[in-house]
């Protein structure tokens, strides 16, 4: 069985099923991309280990690491092995060191637990052949995409007003202020908000750096 070897491209809200999220995985080695429709926790749970946030108390996924860190048990991989009547299915690839195990497991879930243990994510010919998407077929919505984006604010109405409260004279947010509301957010586990602050803090960063 030919293996193909998988990367997160993105992950945003889904357009077609409220509160569920469109997780898009692309051929490392090729145009075509593979998108999986996912519940809102799981999209918190990939969204965070992506972005290196450190939640306050660990998460579902965490668990199932630290209790596999116990019982000396390591994950080799995961596998997207199935598509039936529009459902994935998966497999993580465990090992004990003596013996390798499959473990059935919807692809979300999967995932999250793979990128903490760092391992690859794959799928088959037959999956990709049927639900991956060309990557030219992507690009025809792309200019009307990004000419919507540019009349919108990213920013939710509640995100404006708390940055307005804290502003300096020249009208952007402090440093300090910023690293308090990054606290913030963590502390009501609002990751999404977590990393935009934290993605700002980085470009902030990154322009003091160009400075030096």
């Amino acid at each position: 069985m030919k293996k193909i070897q998988l990367e997160i491209l993105g992950l945003s809200s889904s357009q077609s099923q409220s509160g569920s999220f469109a997780l898009i995985l692309g051929e490392k080695h090729g145009n075509r991309r593979l998108p999986i429709i996912i519940g809102m926790f799981e999209a918190q749970s990939i969204a965070i280990q992506i972005e290196k946030i450190n939640p306050n108390r660990p998460l579902t996924h965490d668990l199932f690491k630290s209790f596999a860190e116990q019982v000396h048990v390591t994950i080799l991989e995961v596998l997207i092995s199935d598509l039936k009547e529009g459902v994935f299915y998966s497999k993580i690839v465990c090992s004990d060191g003596a013996t390798t195990f499959e473990l059935d497991s919807r692809p979300s879930d999967a995932i999250a637990i793979g990128l903490r243990f760092g391992v690859p994510i794959y799928t088959v010919e037959s999956v990709m052949s049927e639900a991956g998407i060309i990557l030219s077929d992507l690009d025809e919505g792309a200019d009307t995409d990004d000419e919507d984006d540019d009349d919108e604010d990213d920013d939710t109405p509640s995100t404006r007003s708390e940055v307005a409260e804290h502003k300096e004279p020249s009208g952007q947010v402090s440093q300090e202020e910023l690293t308090k509301m990054l606290a913030q957010a963590l502390e009501r586990e609002d990751y999404e908000k977590a990393a935009k602050i934290r993605d700002e803090l980085n470009k902030r960063g990154d322009k003091d750096k160009d400075k030096e």
